[in-house]
């Protein structure tokens, strides 16, 4: 279901020294990046295709 407002996770290999990202992909064509540490700061916006790439070149193997 999609929603209005963000809704964010931390990646589940993500350590819990908080230095990490949250990310919402619940928001329709649009997925948003964040740092942990500044929740209030900005958010990086990605399109969902390009989120994939990303992650997929980036995934530990």
């Amino acid at each position: 279901m999609m929603s209005a407002e963000p809704r964010w996770r931390k990646p589940t290999r993500s350590a819990n020294e908080g230095n990490c990202v949250e990310v919402a992909d619940n928001l329709a064509g649009v997925v948003l990046v964040r740092d942990s540490k500044d929740r209030a700061g900005p958010a990086l916006t990605f399109g969902p295709e390009s989120w994939r790439t990303f992650v997929a070149a980036t995934r530990l193997r």
